[in-house]
Parts: structure tokens; C-alpha cells; sequence
């Protein structure tokens, strides 16, 4: 065999051996931004944010499903009542107790006034106003004795509740300057809450 012939094969050779490296390269580097890319994929639906929990709001229910608390156990708690949330909280201190849903009033001359309040003597099971139209059960006065009051979704004059103005509790202002209540959170007001007891308004 002729050197030409020799150096010639050599040549394929190194060649062929050249291609199956590269070969065996360009397949491992492939495979390997694969992987990354299904990382990244994945790592992308992990990253979704998931939709938030909406409240399911019933105001034929108490507001929640732990116990109301045992008043006598806080000698020294308090009501404080959120317009930006629409929700009363009974705190002791600074610690929430128990949260209600609630309805506050509409605005304008339907307003719930804010500042810092005393629940007062007058209290009682039903009233109704025939000038707005609606009534209430379980009633509790906070300010000028007997105006403004807590109490349950509203009534018509039957004591019938009327559920249009009942379904807006907890999410919608719509009181005439009352705050509203769940059924059972002012059946436990009228029954629990004592006279002098804080109540706070805010608009926070």
C-alpha cells in the first residue's frame, strides 16, 4: 500500500472519528437545553399565582365557625368597625377576637358617622321604620338612643327579611346609617354586648 493510499485513509478516518464526536457532542448539548427548557417550563406554571379564595357570605350564618366569644372572659373588649371593609371586629386590646360581615351606611345624609362610641341602654328584637321602608330584628343602639344602631339584614314591616338588601352584606354600603349584621352575629350582639361598651368607627 502506497503512502498516498495510507495518508488518505488516515484522513477518513480522523474524519469519521471526528463526526461521531461531534455527533455525540451536539446530541448531549441538545439534550441538556432541553432539560432547561422543561425546567423553565415548568418553573412558569409553578409561578402562576392562584386565584384568591372568595369569601362565601351568608347571612342566614354566623360569620364564622369557631364559637362567639365568652364576653365574660374579656371584661375589657371592644367593637371596632371597619367602612373600608365592611366587617365589625370584636377586639380585646389589640387582638381580634371574632369578625362579623357587615353592611354600613350609603353615604351623604345616609352616612355611618366614625369616632368613638358607647353602646347605650336602648335595645330590642324588631323595629320597623315606615318612613325607609325596612325594618330590622335584634337592634342595639350606639348612638343617639335608638338612631343609630347595630342590627340584623333588613325587614319589611311583616318581619319578612328582604333578601335583595340581605345578599349585599359584607360587600356593599348600603345602609341607612345603621350597621348590619348576619342574623345570628346580631341575635348574639343583642344578647351579649353590654351597655358602655367601646365602639370605634374608622374608615380604615
Amino acid at each position: 500500500m502506497n503512502s498516498s493510499l495510507k495518508h488518505m485513509l488516515r484522513v477518513v478516518f480522523v474524519f469519521f472519528v471526528l463526526t461521531i464526536i461531534y455527533t455525540v457532542i451536539l446530541g448531549t448539548v441538545n439534550s441538556r437545553a432541553q432539560n432547561k427548557n422543561d425546567r423553565r417550563v415548568k418553573q412558569t406554571v409553578q409561578v402562576k399565582k392562584e386565584k384568591p379564595v372568595v369569601e362565601q357570605i351568608d347571612w342566614r350564618k354566623s360569620s364564622e365557625s369557631k364559637p362567639y366569644p365568652d364576653w365574660t372572659s374579656h371584661p375589657n373588649a371592644w367593637v371596632r368597625v371597619s367602612l373600608k371593609t365592611q366587617r365589625v371586629y370584636i377586639m380585646d386590646g389589640q387582638r381580634q377576637l371574632y369578625k362579623m360581615y357587615a353592611s354600613t351606611g350609603s353615604g351623604g345624609s345616609n352616612a355611618t358617622p366614625t369616632g368613638t362610641y358607647h353602646i347605650q341602654a336602648e335595645r330590642g328584637t324588631f323595629f320597623y321604620n315606615a318612613e325607609s321602608g325596612e325594618g330590622a330584628r335584634n337592634w342595639v343602639s350606639w348612638k343617639d338612643h335608638g338612631i343609630y344602631l347595630f342590627h340584623s339584614v333588613p325587614t319589611d314591616q311583616a318581619n319578612h327579611i328582604i333578601k335583595s338588601q340581605a345578599d349585599k352584606l359584607g360587600k356593599s354600603a348600603v345602609s341607612h346609617g345603621c350597621v348590619r349584621l348576619s342574623l345570628p352575629d346580631s341575635k348574639w350582639m343583642y344578647d351579649t354586648i353590654p351597655e358602655g361598651t367601646k365602639v370605634v368607627i374608622d374608615n380604615d
